[in-house]
Order: C-alpha cells, then sequence, then structure tokens
C-alpha cells in the first residue's frame, strides 16, 4: 500500500522592524507623520500582530517561528526580549545586519534581509513558507524575489498596509502558486490570513479568550489577580437604584467594617433618598458606630476653571470632622485627574455580605436620577440645552464575591502610596492653612476572599499613565482598559453595543472600525449625549466626536448606528454610562470613556464581566465561536435597548440584525414625528439618530487652527510614551 502523502511542515517568518519600538530613521519618520494624519480611512496600526502570530503559531500547522529584523547580530537577544514583552510567542531572532549594520539605520535593509532567507531556507529545506512584513520597507520586493528564486516553497505572503497611499502590493498574478493578502492591521489581516491557509476560525469557550491573561495585561507589580470566577454582578441602572444600594451597603456597617471609596467628585449634601440621609450623614454615621471609612478623591481644578475643587474639600473638611480621613489625591499627569469610581465594603465578621461598586457614578450632585429621566432635583447646575435639572442616564455594577477583594486591592494600592498626594507648592501651602492631609494613615490587614457568590467571572481593567513619581503599583503605567477592549473587539461578530459619554478618540475608534471591516455582519448600536458637557470646548470635543465617529462610519456604513436619547418630554438625556457589550458574552461597566484621556491619561477602573451561565433563547450563540448567549451580557443589553425603545418584550431584541432594524425603525419614527412638527401621538422610545457636527468631514481652518490644539493637549490629551503613540500601540 503506497505510504499516505506527508503533510508539508511550515515556517513563519515575520519582519519586526516594522513593530519594534526602535527601528530606521525612515521609518520612524513616517510613524511621525502618521501622528497628524486623521484620515477617516486610516486603519494602519500594529495592535494585533502579537495576537496573530500567537494564533499562527498555535494552529493545527505548529509552524516554526523567525523574527526577521536588519539590526545586527548583537542585538538578537533585545529584540527577542522586546518581542517576547509585547506577547509574542517564542521563536528564533533573525537579525539581518551582521556585525555593525550600518545601513539599518537609513533603512537600507533588502540585500542583508535576502541574504538571511536564503541562509534560512538553505537550511530548513523541508519547510513552506509564512512571510509576513509591511509595505513600508523592503518586504514586497524581498517576499517577490525569495518566492521567485524559490518556487514552491512560500504558501502565503501577509503585508500589512503601513502607507496610507500604498504602492501597487503583489498579487496571484505577480507570483504563481503564492497567495497575497494584505490589511491595515492585524485584525482585518487574520481572517484572510486563515482563508489562504485552510484554517478555521479558533473556537474557545475558555474565560482567557476574552480576558487579559497575567501578561497581557502589561503591570507585573499590581497586587490584582487576572481575574476572580463565582461572583455575583447585579446592574444598577441610573444613579437612584444606586444610591438606594449604597445607602443600604453604608447603614449596615459598624464596629470592625471597612468603607473604602475612591471617586472624581464629591458633594456631601447629595441626597441618596428623598428623605436621606445624604451622603455625608451617611458615611459620618457609619464612622459613628465604629466603621473605618476612608476615601480618595481627586483634588481638582478650581470652579473658576469649571472644575470642583471647592466641593472636594468641603467634603473632605465635613469628613473629617466626623472622623473619616479622605485624601485629595493630585498623583496625576500634568492636566489629568484621579477618574475611578468605587466603594468597598468589608463587614467584620460577615463575609458573605462584603460587597463593592464600580462604574460611572459619583457622590455628586445631579447623579441621582431614575428611569422616568426627569433628573436630579439636586442638579449641579442647569444647563441650557438640558434644562434646570438635567437628566443623566448612568450605570453602576454590585458586586459580591472574591471581585469583592479585587475593588479594595485597587482602592488600597492608590492609599498605600508613599508619596505626597500633591508637590505643587500652592497646593501644599493651602493643604497646611486647611489642615488637609498629605499622606495616608495606615490601613488595617485586608480580609481574606469573600465566599463564593454567583456565577460570573470579574476582570478589573484600569489606567494608569507613566508619570514621575511612578505610582509603585503601576511604574511603567498601566493601559488594561485599552488592552481588554481590543482583546475582546477581537472576537466581535455579530454586535457591538455601547452607552458612552464621548466617544471621541481617532485612536479608540480605529479598534472599532477594524472590528467592523473585518466582520461584514457586524452591527455597532452606539448611544452618546447630544452635545457633550464641555461648555467651553464644545467646538473643540465636537472635533474629536467628529474623527471618531466619521472612522466608525467610513469602516460599516449603515451597520453602523449612533444615537442620542431624550425624555417623553422630548428634552435631552446627558449619557454619562460607560457601558460595552460584545456578542452577548463580554460586558464591561466602568469609569472610563471611550477616548484617549480615559485609555492613556487619566486613572480609571472598569469592571469586564463574563457569566458562566449561557441564555438558551435563539440565537444561542450570536458570535458563532462558540461562546453563547451569556445571561449577564445579553440581560444588561436587552434592558438598557428595552428602556430606550419603550419595548415591553425581549423579543425584538434577541438576535442582532433584528434589533438594529428594530432600533432604526425607531428612531426614524420619532424623528419623522419631530420633523412633522410633533404632529399627532408621539411614538414610543427615546432614541434620536445623533447628527453633532456629523454633516462635514473636515471642519474649517480657522476652526481647525484654534480647536486642534485644544482637543489634542487640554480635552484628550495622550499619556502613552512616545514610542506607543508612534506604533499606534497601547
Amino acid at each position: 500500500m503506497p505510504s499516505p502523502p506527508v503533510e508539508p511542515e511550515f515556517g513563519v517568518v515575520c519582519d519586526v522592524d516594522g513593530v519594534l519600538p526602535i527601528t530606521h530613521v525612515r521609518r520612524q519618520l513616517g510613524r511621525v507623520g502618521a501622528l497628524f494624519n486623521r484620515s477617516p480611512g486610516d486603519r494602519r496600526s500594529v495592535l494585533g500582530m502579537p495576537h496573530l502570530l500567537r494564533h499562527l503559531a498555535h494552529s493545527d500547522l505548529e509552524p516554526q517561528v523567525f523574527y526577521l529584523t536588519a539590526a545586527p547580530d548583537v542585538s538578537a537577544p533585545l529584540v527577542t526580549e522586546a518581542l517576547n514583552r509585547n506577547g509574542y510567542p517564542g521563536g528564533t531572532a533573525l537579525p539581518a545586519g551582521g556585525d555593525l549594520a550600518p545601513g539599518w539605520l537609513v533603512g537600507h535593509s533588502l540585500a542583508p534581509k535576502r541574504a538571511a532567507l536564503d541562509r534560512l531556507a538553505e537550511r530548513q529545506p523541508q519547510l513552506r513558507w509564512i512571510l509576513i512584513g509591511d509595505d513600508a520597507g523592503p518586504d514586497p520586493d524581498l517576499f517577490a524575489d525569495f518566492a521567485r528564486r524559490h518556487p514552491g516553497r512560500v504558501a502565503v505572503i501577509a503585508l500589512r498596509q503601513d502607507r496610507l497611499q500604498s504602492r501597487r502590493l503583489l498579487d496571484g498574478d505577480d507570483l504563481p502558486g503564492v497567495e497575497v493578502v494584505a490589511a491595515p492591521n492585524a485584525e482585518e489581516m487574520l481572517p484572510k490570513l486563515d482563508a489562504s491557509l485552510g484554517l478555521e476560525p479558533q473556537q474557545r469557550t475558555a474565560v482567557d479568550a476574552w480576558f487579559l491573561t497575567a501578561g497581557e495585561r502589561g503591570n507585573d507589580v499590581t497586587r490584582l489577580r487576572p481575574w476572580t470566577a463565582n461572583n455575583a454582578v447585579r446592574p444598577l441602572v441610573h444613579g437612584r437604584t444606586y444610591f438606594a444600594a449604597l445607602a443600604e451597603a453604608v447603614a449596615a456597617a459598624g464596629p470592625g467594617d471597612v468603607i473604602l471609596f475612591a471617586g472624581w467628585r464629591a458633594d456631601s449634601e447629595e441626597l441618596l433618598a428623598d428623605g436621606g440621609p445624604t451622603i455625608g450623614e451617611a458615611l459620618a454615621a457609619a464612622s459613628g458606630r465604629g466603621a473605618l471609612v476612608r476615601g480618595l478623591l481627586w483634588r481638582a481644578h478650581r470652579g473658576t476653571f469649571g472644575y470642583h475643587l471647592e466641593q472636594n474639600r468641603n467634603f473632605a473638611a465635613e469628613m473629617a470632622a466626623a472622623g473619616v480621613e479622605v485624601l485629595l489625591d493630585q498623583r496625576v499627569r500634568a492636566l489629568g485627574s484621579h477618574h475611578q469610581k468605587a466603594v468597598a465594603i468589608r463587614y467584620a465578621g460577615r463575609p458573605g455580605d462584603d460587597l463593592a461598586f464600580v462604574g460611572g457614578i459619583d457622590f455628586d450632585r445631579g447623579s441621582r436620577d431614575d428611569a422616568g429621566h426627569q433628573g436630579d432635583p439636586q442638579a449641579a447646575s442647569s444647563d441650557e440645552l438640558y434644562g434646570a435639572t438635567p437628566a443623566r442616564h448612568d450605570i453602576q455594577v454590585e458586586l459580591r464575591g472574591p471581585a469583592v477583594r479585587e475593588v479594595e486591592d485597587a482602592i488600597r494600592e492608590r492609599w498605600d502610596d508613599p508619596a505626597p498626594t500633591t508637590r505643587l507648592p500652592w497646593h501644599v501651602l493651602g493643604d497646611r492653612i486647611n489642615g488637609s492631609p498629605r499622606t495616608a494613615s495606615p490601613l488595617p490587614e485586608p480580609a481574606p476572599d469573600p465566599p463564593d457568590a454567583g456565577h460570573c467571572a470579574v476582570q478589573f481593567l484600569r489606567t494608569y499613565p507613566r508619570r514621575r513619581p511612578p505610582h509603585p503599583f503601576a511604574p511603567l503605567g498601566e493601559r488594561s482598559v485599552a488592552r481588554g477592549y481590543a482583546k475582546a473587539l477581537r472576537r466581535a461578530r455579530r454586535l457591538i453595543y455601547l452607552e458612552d459619554q464621548y466617544l471621541w478618540s481617532a485612536d479608540v475608534a480605529r479598534l472599532f472600525a477594524a472590528a467592523l471591516r473585518r466582520s461584514p455582519d457586524l452591527h455597532l448600536i452606539a448611544v452618546v449625549p447630544r452635545r457633550v458637557d464641555q461648555k467651553v470646548a464644545t467646538r473643540a470635543a465636537g472635533l474629536g466626536q467628529l474623527e471618531a465617529m466619521a472612522m466608525v462610519r467610513a469602516a460599516g456604513g449603515s451597520r453602523v448606528q449612533i444615537f442620542d436619547i431624550e425624555n417623553d418630554e422630548g428634552r435631552p438625556i446627558y449619557v454619562h454610562a460607560k457601558v460595552c457589550i460584545v456578542d452577548d458574552v463580554w460586558a464591561v461597566v466602568g469609569s472610563n470613556n471611550l477616548n484617549n484621556r480615559s485609555w492613556t491619561h487619566d486613572s480609571e477602573l472598569a469592571a469586564a464581566i463574563i457569566d458562566d451561565e449561557r441564555d438558551p433563547r435563539a440565537p444561542d450563540d450570536p458570535g458563532g465561536l462558540g461562546d453563547g448567549a451569556r445571561k449577564f451580557a445579553r440581560g444588561l443589553r436587552v434592558d438598557l435597548m428595552r428602556e430606550h425603545l419603550a419595548l415591553a418584550a425581549d423579543d425584538d431584541l434577541l438576535d442582532p440584525a433584528r434589533a438594529a432594524a428594530t432600533v432604526r425603525a425607531r428612531a426614524t419614527a420619532l424623528d419623522t414625528w419631530h420633523a412633522s412638527g410633533c404632529r399627532g401621538p408621539r411614538p414610543p422610545g427615546r432614541l434620536r439618530p445623533h447628527v453633532f457636527g456629523h454633516d462635514r468631514t473636515r471642519p474649517p481652518a480657522p476652526h481647525r487652527w484654534l480647536t486642534i490644539p485644544a482637543y489634542r493637549i487640554v480635552l484628550d490629551p495622550d499619556g502613552r510614551p512616545l514610542g506607543m503613540r508612534l506604533r499606534r500601540a497601547y
């Protein structure tokens, strides 16, 4: 009998000069130029390249992996270390530069790389090659030449389009028998590469297919675990719902119990319920009963600049009089803030009652609204668009189980930072005059994990910038919010549902745009405010939103729907929620907005949630990757959409395509009613198509000269190290 055919063995050669932080001068100049490009079609990024290589390395092909670089031979260990640190799979460095490699500095690397590939092919005659690179260097010519001189040895050439105006790339006619794929980023390239190699999409249901691993977090100093299992998670939609739960939890605290909180703003007079108590009274009473109450608030800037230093300072002083220590924390980058909103409550001797809250709601005036959206009677300020008591849509989650310890540790890390809360001389003088503490008193040792309470896995994602002096718990910063979104969006196939206060950064929108281009059946539904809250810089904020929305619309066309909301009287509702749900599997609720500031510059905290329990209603696996629909994610999405659409049943919202059609129909009906002069009965629902500033693709020149610097520097600064910014990575 004839022997069965031998399956070909594969090797992967990836030219990494396009992804390394240090590269030749010409490429770096190109990266600098890309910083200033805001084209809606510019989806170029190195983000996702580690995943693409890991995907190939762990596929059924089981290829050997080689990393080609024009750098000198002595750099091989440094190249390997840099790649490992950024999540690339193990492989062999293939330096082509010899001893000194002077040509590498200016990008003259074609000849040495050709020689290195030839030597590799000679050493590995049994391998068929998958060649991966980009079009900003010699790779198109290098790979085509190699394929012609080694017929039958190249399976696929994959080129990341790093040039916005790309030269003509290779195609099948140039190289018979060789598949050529190209895309501006790894997310769009991977499905093409799989199709060329005959690989099926990997179906994984493990939590680590969605959540960041410890290495992927990018911070090996933190106390936080990658994630915890067996938690109970309850969404608290609207401030009134959250404040009622918070009041009950604080009222139950007494001797030996611990209450820790972190916030952006606090008003001690804000009521937790119609008849009281206020937040200040509730915390003071808990302290009076013997509970240890400690808090961190951003110091903020003066009201002259539209901020709330006076309110936070007054809150801290009132709490100090009641035995509650509150630090005004200014350990941030210039123009930065502490934006986390979290509470952890540990009950001595009653660990099963321990709970925590995380989300977008502070202890501030204006937050206690409900589903009727008439606004909080204790408004922070009136607004010509939103009215005397602005309606606000927001969300917090209540957590029970091991995740409570994670929230506590996230607050403790900041509390235990030995650096003074501020170093600015005028701040120090003011603190001494007011008697404000500048360092924290010690906390008692934390209690062990609370017992298991439910069936949800929870991962906490954070942002901390790289700063001086560094945070001891994140000395190089942490951008796990950005990385967590990037990993989850990698698996998006049918529906991304968003509610966000801003959605205004092109760098953030690029991730959503790549997912939309990669998956032709993917819908994006977003709910945002009708007008952002930057009263002084509304035009600058609008520029950022224009860029972001133009990018996702260019990628997804009619599959992208962006709305704002109004109450039944037609008054706009300010959307302050920060929620994202992907394919009814992964849900995240936190303090972070979808912009550069939240992903790179300020401190943020978000809870990503995957429920172990599946929702059996059809479609039972909307993404088609074997994950199934999960009860928490689907339940939260459907509840939010039902409120906005005034629907009593779920039937029209379970299937992603049907949900998208339902949303479009209801929003169109309401918009048509408004256009008719509001004649006849008002159609049900609250969604209106969001049209702010999107009728033009480019603002006029005077607008750009004045507002672009304000937007880039003040409203939406980028806190990444320059190398990450240049590579569009996190």
